[in-house]
């Protein structure tokens, strides 16, 4: 048994493909299905199989496409509700994909109707467990709502349980979250391999012994989840169609300049320091440089049903597109260029300060506010004292809550805090942006409370 990782990296996941070095079976392909087709032809196998462990809540998926492109197919839990035909599979059910045996496990937790795939092949064992056992956690339960919350995570509790009597001790684990996915409902642990025995002495859904505290204290961590997770569901119910990845045509000056002042999302794709500096007014900072945090936090606060316009170099734009397919924005419009100023000649440009703890310390007068937007535990655990906190992917619709006067605004890297400066310029705020770690705040001396 062959299985290679393709990792999506800018939201947290991972894909598989396995195969025998005849055929092939891909899981929870994410819609960017080039990337499998490569991969599937440098191992010159034919691919005969794809399968989704649940219908994703993070990512549009491209398992349909990739499926009906290659005749493959396409199997999915009998039990979900979607209205593209698939080949239904049920708890129980064994595939024989040329010399691989797939056993379908029924794995509710994360979704109500999640599947695990336990796949054998000439004595080795690999377990496709998607949102339920990953390395050190389990899938959040939390994402179909409240009231479903408690029964998804007493789920999740007994489906880790079924997967350690169906799998052995020995069997590579291989998740599809937990990689920095919010569909974790803890922390990534960092590990990029591990096998199922090694979780039974290493992650909480086994090492905890007493399931109603295991259920309560998850369920008292789980954090903000991404709005855009709201979008995802129906998508993949509903069958994704294959993205256009191609870059538009640029637009010209007098169009970008219309869209500016008309208020829609013109977002500048370039390099926090550079956007300070200088940038279109009306623009918005989303650094694509960070792959992970552009993807996120842009779906994040993002409104789905307006356009989008992304102003950067060609690799930029270009790859920024493949990204946001991946979580059902599809074909932005463009102005191409390195230098905005140059796009549209006929726009004002503006700036506003970007400074370190050094330059709170110096510049800052005692009554101005800091304003905090990193998410609301992170503000808990550890602030600054006196600090406003109101989180990133609230600030859009909470701007009349935002103090007046001049505003200090820090995140836990200056990433968030970038996007969040040039969302208060843009209401009319006059914002600093606090381009520093968090973590060094309290030995620059700021003072700290929580």
């Amino acid at each position: 048994m062959d299985v290679t990782v393709i990792e999506t990296p800018q939201l947290g996941d991972r894909s598989y493909l396995i195969h025998d070095g005849q055929v092939a079976l891909v899981i929870d392909a994410q819609r960017d299905i080039d990337r499998v087709e490569s991969i599937v032809e440098e191992a010159g196998v034919k691919l005969t199989h794809v399968a989704e462990t649940h219908i994703h809540n993070d990512y549009v998926t491209g398992g349909l496409v990739l499926a009906r492109k290659h005749g493959a197919d396409y199997l999915v839990n009998g039990a979900d509700d979607v209205s593209f035909k698939r080949t239904p599979i049920a708890d129980g059910q064994t595939v024989q994909i040329g010399e691989l045996s797939v056993k379908a496990v029924a794995t509710p937790g994360h979704t109500h109707h999640h599947l695990s795939f336990v796949v054998e092949h000439d004595g080795q064992q690999a377990v496709f467990s998607g949102g339920s056992v990953l390395y050190g956690s389990v899938g959040r339960t939390d994402l179909l709502g409240s009231e479903h919350t408690v029964g998804l995570t007493h789920d999740q509790w007994a489906s880790a349980r079924r997967l350690a009597k169906e799998a052995t001790e020995k069997a590579a684990l291989y998740p599809t979250h937990g990689f920095g996915s919010f569909c974790s409902s803890g922390p990534a642990t960092g590990a990029s391999e591990s096998t199922l025995g090694e979780q039974f002495s290493t992650n909480h859904v086994y090492t905890e012994g007493d399931e109603e505290h295991f259920v309560s204290e998850l369920i008292a961590n789980l954090s903000a989840y991404p709005s855009y997770y709201v979008h995802m569901g129906p998508a993949n119910a509903a069958g994704p169609t294959e993205p256009n990845l191609s870059v538009p045509d640029s637009l010209d000056p007098q169009e970008l300049k219309a869209r500016l002042e008309a208020g829609e999302w013109v977002v500048d794709l370039r390099h926090r320091v550079a956007y300070s500096a200088e940038h279109l007014k009306g623009t918005i900072s989303f650094e694509y440089g960070n792959g992970a945090s552009f993807t996120t936090f842009l779906g994040w606060v993002f409104p789905y049903d307006q356009q989008l316009t992304l102003v950067g170099s060609r690799e930029d734009v270009e790859n920024a597109i493949r990204d946001l397919s991946r979580i059902g924005i599809d074909s932005p419009d463009a102005a191409v260029g390195e230098n905005p100023a140059e796009l549209a000649p006929n726009v004002p440009a503006t700036s506003y300060p970007r400074v370190g703890w050094d330059g709170v310390l110096a510049g800052r007068p005692g009554g101005e506010t800091i304003l905090d937007v990193r998410r609301a535990e992170e503000c808990d655990a550890s602030h600054i004292d006196g600090a406003v906190n109101i989180p990133l992917h609230e600030l859009v619709t909470r701007m009349d809550e935002v103090p007046a006067g001049r505003l200090w605004v820090h995140c836990g890297s200056g990433y968030r805090s970038g996007v969040a400066a040039s969302l208060l310029e843009r209401a009319g705020k006059e914002p600093v942006h606090i381009d520093a770690m968090f973590d060094e705040a309290a030995d620059a001396g700021l003072p700290m409370a929580g």
